[in-house]
């Protein structure tokens, strides 16, 4: 790409989308064990219900570790129905209420003095909660950098010509970290700018020439994705 490292090539892209974009103020969340259960809940599920469901638990006042786990499971998964999934669901956040009582006696302070790589390792060991949603703790409500991939990472990137030769979360984790200084503030903005790429521009059939990544101007509904290498096609 005209002879630019990685690195030079994600920073060119963070600085479009935040020309474009702005600030995205994310994640939007009172405080972080709020944080924590929109995680969760927000597993293949939109925004808008993930909302719905933590008004339900904040108006019923059980927005709490010690909330989570005095409900009933059928009455958790009540409140949580506008996610979907919400049987399991209500299991997964009950899980985690319990294991942070019985392992930081509810203190997210002591939980987010780990380091990141043991913070990781525990959170991971929690039912219902992957490397995704772990990673998404650890930036957002924990404040640690950490870069969080998602499905819209990874279009994004395979389209730009930048996705790395395994196709496993780990690898494309590394594309990041890797190549761009670990601050929290940097992760957390640009993995919402992506987000708000994908949803609005970088969709499964993308508006190429709505793209602020775009150069060209083209609008293409198959073959060459203009921002990327001539030999780069739509997935």
């Amino acid at each position: 790409m005209d002879g630019q490292t990685i690195s030079e090539i994600l920073r060119n892209i963070y600085q479009r989308l935040m020309d474009r974009y702005g600030p995205q103020h994310w994640w939007p969340a009172i405080e972080p064990f709020e944080v924590i259960v929109g995680a969760i809940l927000t597993q293949s599920a939109a925004w808008t219900n993930v909302e719905k469901a933590i008004t339900n638990l904040r108006t019923a006042g059980k927005l709490s570790p010690e909330g989570l786990r005095g409900l009933h499971d059928t009455e958790l998964a009540r409140l949580v129905y506008s996610c979907g999934y919400y049987n399991v669901k209500s299991r997964k956040l009950k899980a985690f209420a319990c294991w942070l009582g019985e392992q930081y006696d509810d203190d997210l302070n002591r939980l987010f003095s780990l380091d990141i790589d043991q913070l990781r390792q525990q959170l991971l060991g929690i039912y219902g909660i992957g490397e995704e949603t772990a990673d998404s703790i650890i930036l957002y409500a924990g404040n640690k950098p950490i870069f969080v991939i998602d499905a819209y990472t990874r279009r994004i990137m395979s389209r730009a010509g930048l996705a790395p030769d395994s196709n496993s979360y780990s690898a494309y984790q590394a594309l990041f970290m890797a190549n761009l200084p670990a601050d929290t503030r940097l992760f957390n903005e640009y993995h919402a700018l992506l987000v708000r790429l994908a949803k609005e521009v970088c969709r499964a059939r993308p508006l190429c020439r709505n793209c602020c990544l775009n150069s060209t101007g083209t609008d293409h509904s198959t073959g060459r994705f203009p921002c990327s290498p001539a030999n780069n096609t739509h997935r």
